[in-house]
């Protein structure tokens, strides 16, 4: 069967939903974003920018914009969800039902719901009852606004049906953006959902003065605990060391314009979570929440994660960062 991915909805208008937006107009296809405020649909559409999320950035003159979500979902055969992790289910539960039955359904979220523990894909078939064939996943080193600024990148289209992998990557591959396909989607979700707490532990030791000796002993540990917890889960463990793990990883954990990094920093050098969470100015730092609910998968699996449990001590229990960082430094020693 021939998988359409032609007419888009991209759901959600904050920097990584309109950046993809962006990626899939210039693409060549047929886009509409829906953004949940009426002004951000009004200056994509009408002054084709996003100045609350990208500013400067010059979005395709095709890309259209609506705040109405049965508008947006309208006649696509693809529908991309561009929200938070924590927030995909309430927001499924007032689309599904305008989405068409044999869409594409794409998530671009990284995260573990706190509420079930199930990565974005279980989260989409829950509520749409759709077969596992039909959900697709994008991870990888994305920093949306580099990728918005058209700097070469490359990303992970991961679906277990890899036909439907392959017309995602036609769809939305282009001269600056080099999609990947993997039918590996339980690897390619956890990469992209523990990159972002590891990501918040090494913004806390660059807060708290610690140079690149700390900082890659961070990634490479980080990368044993999302090995370790996808093997435990039956994820290919070659998929850590690609796109979706190591490379979304090093981006994350290594960039000033990650949220994650940037949070992390701030908890490092004396500010609360609450000074925290207000430096992102409305944007969500997801590494936060999911180092609640990967501790809690984890825990589930019989996973030991060091780094991901310090992080949520830290962030809810009111442990002080350079007590986890001593914390860290004094388990056992042990053959890596």
């Amino acid at each position: 069967m021939t998988v359409a991915v032609q007419r888009i909805a991209v759901m959600g208008a904050g920097s990584w939903g309109t950046t993809f937006a962006k990626v899939l107009a210039d693409a060549g296809r047929d886009v509409v974003l829906w953004a949940r405020r009426a002004e951000v649909a009004d200056a994509v559409r009408c002054r084709h920018g996003n100045p609350d999320y990208l500013p400067g950035v010059t979005l395709p003159a095709s890309l259209r914009a609506t705040a109405c979500a049965k508008e947006a979902l309208d006649g696509v055969d693809t529908v991309v969800f561009a929200v938070p992790s924590q927030t995909l289910r309430d927001n499924l539960g007032d689309w599904h039902k305008s989405m068409p039955p044999e869409a594409t359904l794409i998530s671009l979220a990284k995260g573990v719901e706190l509420t079930s523990l199930k990565r974005m894909s279980e989260v989409v078939i829950d509520v749409t009852a759709v077969t596992p064939d039909h959900v697709v996943v994008v991870s990888g080193p994305n920093l949306a606004r580099e990728i918005a600024a058209e700097q070469p990148t490359a990303s992970v289209v991961a679906c277990v049906d890899h036909d439907r992998a392959v017309a995602v990557q036609r769809a939305c591959g282009t001269r600056y953006f080099r999609p990947y396909t993997n039918t590996d989607v339980i690897g390619c979700e956890l990469g992209g959902a523990c990159k972002n707490v590891i990501a918040l532990a090494c913004g806390v030791a660059a807060g708290l003065g610690y140079g690149d000796n700390t900082l890659a002993t961070l990634i490479t540990r980080g990368l044993a605990e999302m090995g370790r917890l996808g093997a435990a889960l039956g994820a290919d463990p070659m998929t850590f060391a690609g796109l979706a793990g190591l490379g979304d990883l090093v981006a994350t954990c290594s960039s000033p314009l990650s949220r994650n990094r940037s949070f992390g920093y701030r908890l490092g050098a004396g500010d609360t979570v609450e000074q925290a969470q207000q430096s992102t100015h409305g944007q969500v730092a997801e590494g936060v929440k999911s180092s609640l609910s990967i501790q809690g998968l984890a825990t589930r699996c019989g996973v030991e994660v060091p780094i991901t449990d310090g992080v949520r001590r830290v962030c809810y229990d009111g442990q002080l960062p350079r007590q986890m960082a001593a914390e860290l430094l004094g388990r056992a020693h042990k053959p890596e």
